[in-house]
């Protein structure tokens, strides 16, 4: 890849195109590699696996309706309990596997004080699946 010669007796134009033999050289090794490789890429080996069915065992966990009405009174699946049953009842469901879900149904108009409490006792015994149920918009 000479340009110019150094030789003080003849003057040559310099050469201003690039080589291209070596870079074709280059390319077709190349080409010869990706070649013989190729094959090897797509050999797959035949197996025949055996086949086993198995059927999901998912235990679907109960669920709690816990229910606070306007005047803080509180419902356990329609039941209605005060606040001291509840936290031992949270308790008691709270060591159970799977543990339940717990779906709070407050009236709209109960204080926040209430709601609360529920949901403190309910984090308290350790119980982590705690639902809002509310009525959809009729608009």
């Amino acid at each position: 890849m000479a340009f110019a010669s150094f030789d003080s007796g003849k003057q040559h134009p310099v050469m201003a195109d690039i080589n291209m033999v070596p870079l074709i050289d280059v390319m077709l090794v190349l080409l010869v590699i990706f070649i013989i490789t190729a094959p090897l890429l797509t050999h797959a080996v035949k197996l025949d696996l055996p086949k086993a069915s198995s059927q999901v065992n998912e235990l679907k966990p109960d669920k709690i309706e816990f229910a606070i009405n306007a005047g803080g009174q509180l419902f356990w699946n329609g039941e209605p309990i005060d606040r001291a049953t509840a936290q031992l009842r949270f308790g008691a469901e709270g060591m159970r596997q799977p543990q339940p879900e717990v779906h709070l149904r407050a009236d709209e108009n109960a204080a926040y004080k209430f709601i609360a409490q529920v949901l403190a006792d309910a984090s308290k015994a350790g119980l982590a699946k705690v639902g809002f149920v509310s009525q959809p918009d009729k608009n």
